[in-house]
């Protein structure tokens, strides 16, 4: 089971608070910090995509979404075929692919 962990209004200045989280997460940890205003972390217990390029918090290409999220999308292969067919993924995580999707929406 992976954790999440997210700050507004002052950002965490270390991985500290993800120490909590080693337990949820082992295979893998990160946080990302927004001029220190806001802070995402994510610790992942990895299950589709196994590399670490699927890490997350993660980032879209232009650096302007990020995303943690804790969850299995089980058709997510089939929503990128459909939906993002223009867009070369980076990995293989359906955890990418819902961050495109919202983007896509979004824009």
């Amino acid at each position: 089971m992976c954790g999440i962990i997210g700050k507004v209004g002052g950002g965490f200045k270390n991985s500290l608070p993800l120490k909590a989280l080693n337990h949820r997460g082992p295979d893998g940890k990160g946080l990302w910090v927004d001029n220190e205003n806001c802070s995402l972390g994510h610790t992942r217990l990895s299950i589709i995509d196994t590399a670490e390029r699927a890490n997350q918090p993660m980032m879209d290409s232009s650096g302007r979404y990020i995303l943690v999220f804790n969850g299995e999308i089980y058709n997510y292969v089939e929503l990128a075929k459909k939906y993002l067919s223009s867009i070369k993924l980076q990995t293989t995580s359906d955890s990418e692919v819902l961050l495109y999707l919202w983007i896509n929406k979004k824009e």
